[in-house]
């Protein structure tokens, strides 16, 4: 059975995607009527993410969330902060603003849980999406879009005993981020060779290259690198050459470059789990809530991967890489 096939997932509450291009302003969406001329509520949306500055990965969801913003007549008020109490000063800013949705990212779950609360009791729904799968429901959120992280690095640590790795770097830019802590921890459990955790500051690609370099240097017997962001994996290869490694590189999540490093053969593969649809979904979600009281997932969050990409269908999504939205 080939790796598509084994990574095939519902994606429940299926949305159409509008892949069209979007404003490039910190408010994003129209501000009059929307698309086709039909009327809808004006509403104001704001997405709180964990981004760290730049992480091309989050050029993509707000892309998806501004683009989903666009077509129905929403403001978009997106911000962003790596530290978690920093993101739950932003959630309390939106619910002062009065906003109509929240979506959030759940990196550090425990840290949101009072705003998100505070959010709940002004009457506001809040979603969340990339990070927190474990934790949405807990944390009060009416829905929840993303991957599923723990079939994603059981995935990866199943294509690395296909390959023959024997001994792979898991590489965490985040220290405490659960999905990335999710994603080493379950390619662990099914990687049949040894597997070792390494932490970098993914705020400096110095540092992150360093360390890996230090690392390899260090254990000549690592044979894969696994790094959990394409920007991290465009500076492991550069790790791999400064330590004089044989070491090989594979990665989750994409970029424009990360596609044509594995289109290259430099880097093995990615697993992806489309980050814009992750923005769009958000913000069209909190939309139909509030015109229309629906909410997608039957209770389940809805999945938007994983699925590996590779050079067995990296043409496939090369065109829409090259224009920001894979």
């Amino acid at each position: 059975m080939n790796d598509t096939r084994k990574l095939t997932i519902a994606l429940a509450g299926a949305a159409s995607i509008v892949l069209a291009a979007s404003a490039c302003s910190s408010q994003g969406g129209k501000q009059e009527t929307a698309a086709g001329g039909a009327d809808t509520p004006e509403l104001t949306i704001a997405m709180i993410t964990h981004e760290v500055p730049g992480d091309s990965f989050w050029d993509k969801v707000r892309s998806g969330a501004e683009a989903a913003a666009e077509k129905s007549n929403v403001t978009l008020d997106y911000s962003s902060d790596p530290e978690a109490t920093k993101q739950a000063t932003l959630i309390q800013t939106a619910i002062d603003k009065k906003v109509d949705g929240i979506a959030v990212t759940l990196a550090k779950p425990e840290a949101l849980k009072g705003a998100i609360t505070k959010a709940n009791e002004a009457g506001i729904p809040v979603v969340g999406l990339n990070a927190g799968l474990d934790h949405w429901e807990e944390a009060g959120l009416t829905e929840y879009f993303g991957t599923d992280e723990t079939v994603a690095g059981e995935a990866f640590g199943e294509r690395l005993n296909e390959v023959g790795a024997e001994k792979t770097l898991c590489v965490i830019h985040e220290q405490g981020h659960v999905a990335l802590e999710t994603r080493c921890s379950s390619l662990a459990k099914t990687f049949d060779g040894d597997s070792e955790t390494l932490y970098v500051d993914g705020a400096s690609m110095p540092d992150v290259k360093s360390s890996i370099t230090s690392k390899l240097q260090e254990d000549k017997d690592v044979d894969y690198v696994a790094t959990l962001g394409a920007p991290y994996a465009m500076g492991a290869l550069d790790a791999v050459e400064n330590a004089r490694s044989e070491a090989k590189v594979a990665t989750f999540d994409t970029s424009k470059n990360l596609i044509g490093a594995i289109e290259d053969g430099l880097v093995e593969w990615a697993v992806d789990q489309q980050p814009y649809l992750q923005g769009y979904l958000a913000v069209d979600g909190l939309w139909l809530y509030n015109v229309n009281g629906n909410v997608s997932g039957g209770g389940k969050p809805v999945l938007t991967g994983p699925s590996f990409i590779d050079k067995s269908n990296i043409d496939d999504i090369k065109v829409f890489a090259e224009k920001g939205t894979r």
